[in-house]
């Protein structure tokens, strides 16, 4: 199917709902139960683009192909491989055991990406919306490679030689995994009252993932022990595909999550918690940002939350709710409860592009577990369908 045949048939099959979904919260809301979401999206434009271009995940792999063409011949541990098909263990191997010049090689990535991530984050942290942020969770799939947390590592200490002084964090969920936890925190605590587990959605410039999470409210009631009981992924980069396709392949992931939770005896919420890039309003349309989707995500005539009501507009017998929010603010939720000791904080996604958010903790009534905010969690990996997370 060519490009103009799949725009004419989305246009002929605008998604939306023959109803409106029920009312749960405002998508894109700016007061959440935790925090209040400050400014999320922020785009920073310099002469040949946007700044944060400079430190989204392709800008590394691009200063690694400097590198190695500086370098000339082959290294032994990279290969004739093509720079943007290399591995983050591939990389991550030849910064700690590779020769000299491997290592020299990837340490000089490292800092040319600091220092554009510095370049990004100084000049972010002096918008209004920014001032006086105290911490930055920063996540997305680049931050799994031990290179890349290295390299953030470094950003924050050029930051602190110009007297910026800001924390910089990895986010202590797996990248597969914080998309999908943050979900929960879309939703007000007396909803899961009755439920164990929730249906949240993590949608990216390349990958759609769709999982079953478990609240686990009886050991921490500020979900800090939340964790992922299994997901789906879908690298839709992959496929030569359109969007109403995507949503028919993402309804269908659902509804084997769906599927599975009966047959495991799961308290599943009627509530689907979304993670999509863009400015997300509040009647669940994507007004800008959706341009790394495939098709057209920002027509007024498409609205996701209500597609995914259209299609399962009951879950074990109540009617379904959908909440969506933007990506990055969702990522960023998951740290939520690790946040308490800070009252502004923010976070980065580092991906297709560079998503961002800043928040301000809330005064949360009711709650009565804090989690500990210094240690990281160990990291499980990528965990195939099925699969769940002990803790």
């Amino acid at each position: 199917m060519t490009t103009d045949e799949k725009t004419t048939r989305e246009k002929k099959t605008e998604t939306r709902a023959k109803e409106n979904p029920p009312a749960l919260g405002v998508h894109g809301a700016a007061t959440l139960a935790a925090v209040t979401v400050d400014a999320c999206n922020s785009q920073l434009r310099e002469e040949d683009g946007f700044l944060g271009d400079r430190a989204r995940r392709a800008s590394f792999f691009e200063g690694l192909e400097r590198w190695r063409s500086v370098a000339g011949g082959t290294l032994p541990r990279f290969g004739d491989t093509p720079t943007g098909e290399l591995s983050k263990a591939c990389i991550d191997e030849a910064l700690a055991e590779g020769e000299p010049h491997e290592q020299a090689l990837v340490h000089a990535a490292m800092e040319d990406y600091a220092r554009d991530l510095a370049a990004v984050l100084r000049r972010l942290l002096r918008t209004k919306d920014w001032r006086g942020t105290e911490r930055i969770a920063v996540g997305g799939g680049l931050t799994a490679g031990r290179f890349a947390a290295i390299a953030v590592a470094r950003a924050e200490l050029l930051l602190r030689a110009d007297d910026i002084a800001v924390e910089l964090r990895p986010i202590r969920n797996d990248p597969d995994e914080a998309g999908l936890i943050g979900a929960a925190h879309l939703a007000p605590s007396w909803m899961f009252g009755s439920f164990d587990d929730i249906l949240a959605v993590d949608i990216g410039g390349t990958n759609i993932r769709a999982g079953i999470v478990k609240l686990n409210l009886g050991k921490a009631d500020d979900l800090s022990k939340a964790r992922v009981r299994s997901f789906d992924l879908w690298r839709h980069g992959d496929d030569d595909t359109g969007r109403d396709d995507a949503v028919e392949r993402l309804v269908d992931m659902l509804k084997d999550l769906i599927g599975q939770a009966e047959k495991e005896g799961l308290k599943l919420a009627p509530f689907i918690g979304v993670a999509c890039p863009g400015a997300i309003a509040a009647d669940g349309s994507i007004e800008a940002g959706g341009q790394n989707l495939p098709g057209n995500w920002e027509s007024a005539r498409f609205n996701l939350p209500a597609a995914l009501w259209d299609a399962i507009p009951e879950i074990d017998g109540h009617e379904t709710a959908v909440v969506m929010h933007n990506d990055a603010v969702v990522q960023g939720l998951s740290e939520a409860p690790f946040m308490q000791d800070v009252e502004r904080w923010g976070v980065l996604t580092i991906g297709t592009g560079l998503g961002n958010a800043r928040f301000t903790n809330r005064e949360r009534p009711g709650r009565t577990g804090k989690a500990e905010g210094g240690e990281k969690d160990g990291k499980s990996g990528s965990r195939k369908k099925g699969d769940e997370k002990k803790g």
